[in-house]
């Protein structure tokens, strides 16, 4: 365990990689089936989030705006500008619900929100996602848990096949999947909130919709309350949990920080079996974790002998860091976005909240960069390597289809990085250049 430093010395980010709670929000938002993100503040913060997530899917995104300037948020509090966007909206397509959250300036005004909405006709979630508070991690979070609390009714049975399941914000959408499909194989019906495994998991669809097609539906929402067991991934996504855990007290639930790794997985298969009464995992499951052990000898020379600077949102960092670590990774240093209680168990050296400023005065305690593609400037310069991981990815294609969890995932996770990592010290050696090697 490395030393954590909670607190910024610094008054500003120099170099951010940090994104927004509307943006952590809006992504929450497409993982419900026929949603239509509505955000409450400029036209220029939505414009950011759209062209952002249409980059990094490379998928169409819906998401509409009230379109609010200072001079209407001061005169009339925007109450006005989300009851016409609303009509605006469904006067051209007719969404299951449209989800309404805020940015910072209708926030600094103090707009209500949840007045606004009582006055609407029409399914709508709300949701207060400032942006000069939290970040994309909670964004995400927020909007999970007023998804559950204004949605889904209340039950007093379950259904012990039934189980939901609540992932982070920096799962791909083939990770939900994963974890969905690792879950189904012990006999179990899986709902996911949010679920971007149909919705943005780069399918070619019939045609390009106005709003967003496949992830949860409204109905399933609704319905969640019988669930006989609820797991929650990710530290953010523990008040989500309480949130539903009071729709209905009969509900179990068990949380994991993160599901990378060797333990990890192993503790998701107990729990499996201990609910099942299964003797064994089936057999896809034992053999990807033979597959994931070889892979930790495999990778342990080259990961052993290289350093690694992990910069991510805390849930994903968390993840990260355990994975290399198991197979003999050194971090020594990972870079948070926002505070958050899973630094306190981040296996690195040096554990910090703060930004690309930071990661460059570092240079000197690190080899190989695993981070978003904000970090490839920095690489280069650097000549150190990359693992381009997180949002944004905006240098390669198929970001819906990276998969580091559970036995699978990890074998491939440790492979890049055991990659980039040899890459490295052959550049080390002169007999290569690390140049444009980016895994």
């Amino acid at each position: 365990m490395g030393k954590v430093m909670h607190k910024r010395s610094k008054p500003l980010q120099v170099n951010p990689f940090k994104l927004s709670q509307p943006m952590g929000a809006t992504l929450a938002f497409l993982g419900v089936d026929g949603c239509m993100p509505l955000m409450h503040g400029g036209q220029g913060c939505t414009s950011f989030t759209k062209v952002f997530f249409t980059r990094h899917f490379c998928e169409p995104i819906a998401i509409q705006t009230s379109a609010v300037t200072d001079a209407i948020a001061v005169l009339d509090g925007g109450d006005y500008s989300i009851v016409e966007s609303v009509k605006n909206i469904t006067k051209k397509v007719a969404p299951s619900l449209i989800g309404l959250h805020t940015t910072g300036l209708p926030e600094t005004k103090g707009d209500d929100v949840r007045g606004v909405a009582a006055q609407i006709e029409y399914p709508l979630v709300y949701v207060n996602t400032p942006d000069y508070e939290g970040g994309f991690e909670s964004g995400w979070a927020l909007t999970c848990t007023a998804l559950i609390e204004q949605l889904t009714e209340p039950a007093e049975s379950i259904d012990d096949n039934k189980l939901v399941l609540l992932p982070h914000v920096s799962l791909t959408p083939i990770e939900v999947e994963k974890i969905k499909e690792f879950i189904e194989g012990f006999g179990f019906n899986v709902l996911a909130l949010p679920d971007l495994s149909t919705s943005l998991d780069g399918h070619l669809g019939e045609k390009q919709a106005a709003l967003s097609s496949g992830g949860i539906t409204v109905e399933e929402i609704r319905t969640f309350a019988d669930a006989g067991l609820v797991i929650s991934v990710g530290d953010s996504m523990q008040s989500c949990a309480t949130a539903l855990q009071k729709k209905n007290p009969e509900m179990r639930h068990q949380h994991f920080s993160h599901l990378q790794g060797l333990e990890a997985t192993d503790a998701l298969a107990e729990l499996l079996l201990t609910e099942t009464g299964f003797s064994g995992p089936p057999l896809t499951v034992a053999r990807w974790r033979q597959r994931l052990q070889d892979a930790m000898l495999d990778s342990h020379f080259s990961l052993g002998q290289s350093r690694f600077l992990v910069a991510a949102e805390p849930d994903q960092l968390a993840g990260l860091c355990q994975a290399l670590y198991d197979a003999g990774g050194k971090v020594t240093v990972a870079i948070s976005t926002v505070d958050s209680p899973q630094l306190e168990k981040i296996k690195a050296d040096q554990v910090l909240v703060g930004d690309l400023e930071d990661a460059e005065q570092l240079a000197d305690n690190y080899d190989v960069i695993v981070s978003n593609c904000h970090c490839e400037a920095l690489a280069h310069r650097l000549h150190k390597g990359l693992v381009l991981r997180g949002f944004p990815n905006w240098e390669q294609v198929g970001n819906p289809l990276k998969n580091d969890l559970l036995y699978e995932g990890g074998a491939y996770f440790l492979f890049e990085s055991a990659n980039a990592a040899t890459v490295m010290r052959d550049a080390g050696r002169g007999t290569r250049t690390p140049e444009n090697h980016c895994f």
